[in-house]
């Protein structure tokens, strides 16, 4: 498969790898949940990226999914928060993009809240660690995990560590645990920057900042290791992209390459 054509940004000859950023819904949460000893609620945006490669559309998740929509302008009930129309997959559909044409789906893991929407793109396979796969299974509760939203009938590409999407190093998926047994992010070379995507081993920059774990992980010594990990990264210079918090989301374009 070739480059993909996006109406509402259209490539020229020297267009390489971009990026786009979406907002699928919102979380209502406790700040704690994200950073341990703090007080207070949050709206926490819920995002996903698309990866424009001139061999193809790849995802960085995909939101919450149709199960959790509600009519517009009705009101909220729960904690989860997504008005119709705000799937990943109307999301692309608003500049243009089919979902039949994306190729792959990085899962940073199997959540509802970012692997929501994955069936709704059905000739993707979906790029997960095999661990991640396994224990998604195991904990299929039908809310944060739900088998549905899992076991989709689109293929797996399992993954037992790190691997270049297209062979050419410019999306690299990573393993980075602790949120989860196998979450994952991916580093993303656009034609301006490096970018990190990644997935909830950094929900908030001051997750990053300060080393703060929220108040719940499946294991804190490697959550902490992979914030660690990030911190090195963006030290070489990477931008690392947190992945619900509304202040540093506020500054990121939607819709549009991000630069």
């Amino acid at each position: 498969m070739g480059a993909i054509e996006i109406p509402t940004a259209p490539r020229t000859s020297d267009t390489g790898v971009r990026l786009f950023g979406f907002t699928v819904g919102h979380v209502h949460m406790p700040l704690s949940f994200f950073l341990d000893g703090e007080e207070g609620q949050i709206k926490a945006p819920v995002t996903a990226f698309l990866i424009d490669h001139p061999k193809g559309l790849a995802l960085f998740d995909t939101g919450l999914g149709s199960r959790f929509e509600r009519p517009v302008g009705t009101p909220l009930e729960g904690f989860i928060d997504l008005e119709a129309g705000d799937t990943m997959e109307a999301r692309l559909r608003g500049i243009g993009v089919d979902a039949s044409d994306v190729r792959w789906i990085i899962a940073s893991h199997l959540h509802a809240d970012h692997a929501g929407g994955n069936a709704d793109f059905p000739n993707a396979t979906v790029v997960a660690q095999e661990s991640e796969v396994d224990f998604a299974r195991g904990e299929a509760d039908g809310m944060l995990y739900a088998l549905e939203e899992i076991d989709t009938g689109q293929p797996f590409l399992k993954l037992h560590g790190e691997h270049d999407l297209f062979g050419d190093g410019t999306v690299i998926v990573f393993p980075t645990p602790g949120h989860t047994p196998g979450h994952q992010s991916a580093r993303v070379r656009t034609d301006h920057a490096e970018i990190v995507l990644t997935g909830d081993c950094c929900s908030m920059r001051r997750s990053l900042e300060d080393f703060r774990l929220p108040d719940h992980c499946h294991n804190a010594d490697q959550f902490m290791g992979s914030l660690h990990l990030l911190r090195k990264m963006q030290d070489q210079g990477a931008r690392v992209f947190p992945s619900h918090d509304p202040d540093f989301w506020a500054e990121i374009p939607k819709a549009v390459p991000i630069v």
